[in-house]
């Protein structure tokens, strides 16, 4: 079950969806993680309280671009407010194979500019990863 799980990861960062920019969008936000040089950001338009479209851009490794891929596709149509509440357990659970410590910060890092960028909070989540 591992290996399918894989190959839909790889296949995300093979044929990312949602890459590139979107204009025009309400909502923005960039991070980057410093210990292994992934740079994430996302752009979000929003109509009626709904993310109607979002389209993210950065480099990186495997797990945090298909991360940010397969979180993408989740989130259009979802309502704004829950996708700023969203926690880590959502896209670990998105991923689908256990992730180690070292890469938790490469598999959240869509999931922290989504949220920084939606609720403000840019701090999220608090602490070590």
């Amino acid at each position: 079950m591992d290996d399918l799980y894989r190959d839909h990861i790889l296949d995300h960062y093979k044929r990312p969806r949602n890459f590139g920019e979107l204009d025009p969008h309400d909502l923005a936000g960039s991070e980057h993680n410093p210990l292994c040089g992934d740079e994430l950001a996302v752009q979000i338009r929003v109509k009626d309280g709904l993310i109607e479209d979002l389209r993210f851009q950065g480099q990186g490794c495997a797990i945090s671009q298909a991360a940010a891929s397969i979180a993408s596709e989740e989130l259009k149509g979802m309502e704004l407010s829950a996708a700023g509440t969203l926690g880590a357990d959502w896209m670990l659970e998105l991923l689908g194979i256990p992730i180690s410590a070292t890469r938790r910060k490469c598999a959240l890092l869509g999931l922290k500019v989504v949220r920084g960028a939606v609720s403000g909070d840019h701090d999220w989540p608090s602490g070590s990863l």
